[in-house]
């Protein structure tokens, strides 16, 4: 399990160290110095790249960092200049260290390895004159370059670069990984990020990524006394004459999920057309409120009918409910204020534009703070919130997990539809209704990972994704 904090989070958790635990800020800068030169070390080594190193220092607490890391480097006996990059404005721990180093300076950005350390995670303003210009020359000198904490440039809440960002081959994240490395543009610019631990703890609400050995308790080894009763029933609701493929996805996803029963609501000629594909489908044609979770939504089509559908179910169903696709076309339509005070459980699974329309937030206030909107929003309405992306966002107002697991393989039609079928299906057998949406999410992540290593993320197809799932699962019963 890895944790990812915001920089108010971070902020908090460094200000909690220094002044309750007693350990000195200029403690921690060495630390963190010391702990971005050993890697570097091992970067150089590990490369056989030119042992000319250039740490190019802002005048903040980056800064001093990087100015910890090239006393280190050079004490080590690595040819190591320093580029200041400052205002000549220092911050007062900057300072200290800068007065330590004592090594020589360069007057140009250049070197087999450049290590940046200008802008550290609190950067909120878009990068402009000097600065702009010199991350263009780092990310044009074709050299291996180490970002410091977090690339330059790069937003360290929502991973979007401010006007322009170091393109990092490795970041090494100080303390503890930040939101900004895997949200937005983070995995891009990012590179290998790798964490050094300088004694700062993270908080207790600190969002939160498993892990194969977390997921595999997912799926654990059932029983021989069982039967299709014991691993309960999936129904959804989906697909119409303009989308059967969507029903055909959800299906085929919950049945690889492990569920006893899996159940399809949809129009007469939808599932005419599924029958011989799915021959263990139960076709019906209203949903079974006895069913162990419902999913509603993939290819219905949006209509007054179907809101009204959910709104019986959110009044009188008592299992999981997750609504995708149309059925969240039709709250945003039709009105959000049925969620509060649902019977049942409930998980909805926009993109962002989806959870736009949701909020009346425009997409881009929503990727400034997807993690803020998607907890205020789940808090709001009581109900549990799969916020996809790059890095997907589940949280139910308290909890909150980020899925990294896929590839841009399931930037395609049809992605939706089969996380929705194996969500339905993996809550059916009794997993708790927001750790199914992490289950099911980094599972199929997972397969879409396999797929696109094999056939490129160009040529992946869903069905290819579906095909890989039980090697997925198997691997991990085998953990």
């Amino acid at each position: 399990m890895q944790k990812f904090l915001s920089n108010f989070q971070m902020r908090s958790a460094d200000e909690y160290t220094i002044k309750t635990l007693g350990v000195p800020s200029l403690e921690l800068m060495e630390r963190a110095g010391t702990a971005i030169a050993d890697h570097v070390g091992e970067v150089v080594k590990a490369l056989s790249r030119s042992s000319k190193i250039c740490v190019v220092c802002g005048g903040g607490n980056n800064g001093g960092d990087g100015y910890v890391c090239a006393r280190v480097l050079m004490e080590r006996g690595y040819s190591v200049k320093v580029y200041d990059i400052s205002d000549g404005i220092y911050s007062p721990d900057c300072t200290h260290m800068r007065s330590l180093y004592g090594g020589a300076y360069a007057r140009k950005i250049s070197g087999g390895v450049i290590v940046d350390c200008i802008f550290g995670t609190g950067l909120s303003r878009s990068v402009e004159g000097k600065y702009a210009e010199a991350i263009e020359k780092i990310n044009g000198s074709n050299a291996l370059v180490v970002s410091a904490d977090i690339p330059s440039g790069l937003n360290g809440d929502n991973g979007k670069a401010m006007g322009v960002a170091v393109s990092a081959n490795m970041t090494v994240a100080i303390a503890q990984y930040k939101l900004g490395h895997v949200l937005g543009d983070g995995p891009d610019y990012c590179g290998a990020t790798v964490k050094a631990d300088i004694g700062i703890a993270a908080p207790e609400d600190a969002a939160v990524a498993l892990e194969d050995e977390e997921i595999a308790t997912f799926y654990p080894q059932r029983p021989r006394n069982s039967h299709k009763g014991t691993y309960g029933s999936a129904c959804i609701v989906a697909g119409n004459a303009k989308y059967p493929g969507a029903a055909a996805l959800s299906l085929s996803t919950a049945l690889r999920s492990g569920c006893g029963y899996v159940k399809l609501v949809a129009e007469e000629g939808v599932k005419n057309s599924l029958v011989a594909a799915y021959p263990q489908v139960i076709y019906l044609s209203a949903p079974d409120l006895s069913s162990s979770a419902i999913a509603v939504g993939p290819g219905c089509g949006k209509s007054r009918e179907l809101y009204d559908l959910l709104c019986n179910l959110l009044k009188n169903y008592s299992g999981n409910l997750i609504i995708d696709a149309d059925g969240l076309n039709v709250l945003s339509e039709y009105g959000t204020e049925i969620l509060k005070g649902a019977k049942c459980k409930v998980l909805i699974t926009p993109h962002a534009k989806e959870f736009s329309r949701l909020t009346k937030l425009s997409v881009e206030q929503i990727l400034i703070d997807p993690v803020k909107h998607a907890k205020e929003f789940a808090k709001s309405y009581g109900v549990n919130v799969l916020l996809k992306g790059a890095a997907t966002v589940i949280t139910d107002g308290q909890r909150t997990f980020l899925n990294l697991r896929g590839s841009t393989a399931l930037a395609k039609g049809g992605s939706g539809d089969m996380l929705t079928g194996l969500i339905c299906g993996t809550a059916a057998r009794g997993v708790e209704l927001i750790y199914a949406a992490v289950c099911a999410s980094y599972t199929l992540g997972c397969a879409a990972e396999r797929v696109s290593a094999e056939f490129t993320d160009y040529c992946a197809t869903a069905e290819e994704i579906v095909a890989e799932l039980p090697k997925i699962i198997k691997n991990f019963m085998n953990d």
